[in-house]
């Protein structure tokens, strides 16, 4: 699928709305010089094209007792379309797994697994992640401390 063409006023807006999803109607279509109504066509537009998929609010995992990321690379006894179908449809059902990407290379998957600290992971681990019918191996790397993060995709 060919992505669609955004033009410079498009992609003013899709950068401010990442960096500030509240903003008023009024303000934006200031600031991407618009009056309200073509920037809320336009907005309307981006949503329907699906590029702007949803709205939401980023919230600080520490604050709210999660404060412990891990990265969990995962690999599968079998690349078969069915087991890939099967781990994905799984970890959909994870609240605990925030990001989970099929990789290139000696691992097949690598998982971003929030949790409040060591034991509810040793927990995750057993009674969720390791029941997996396919699984081979699991290795487990815990950040340390978060040095960028961001949801704002380079558009402008």
């Amino acid at each position: 699928m060919t992505p669609p063409t955004l033009d410079a006023i498009d992609r003013k807006l899709l950068t401010v709305l990442q960096q500030e999803g509240r903003i008023t109607a009024q303000e934006l279509a200031e600031r991407v010089g618009l009056t309200a109504s073509p920037c809320l066509r336009r907005i309307r537009l981006l949503e329907e094209a699906g590029i702007i998929r949803r709205y939401v609010a980023v919230v600080d995992q520490k604050a709210v007792g999660l404060p412990v990321s891990v990265f969990v690379s995962v690999k599968l006894e079998r690349q078969r379309e069915e087991e890939l179908d099967r781990f994905a449809a799984a970890i959909a059902r994870w609240p605990e797994v925030l990001e989970c990407y099929l990789m290139t290379g000696p691992r097949d998957y690598l998982l971003r697994v929030v949790v409040p600290d060591l034991e509810a992971y040793e927990q995750f681990l057993k009674s969720k992640l390791t029941r997996l019918d396919g699984v081979q191996s699991i290795e487990s790397s815990f950040a340390l401390g978060q040095v960028k993060y961001t949801s704002v995709l380079p558009i402008g």
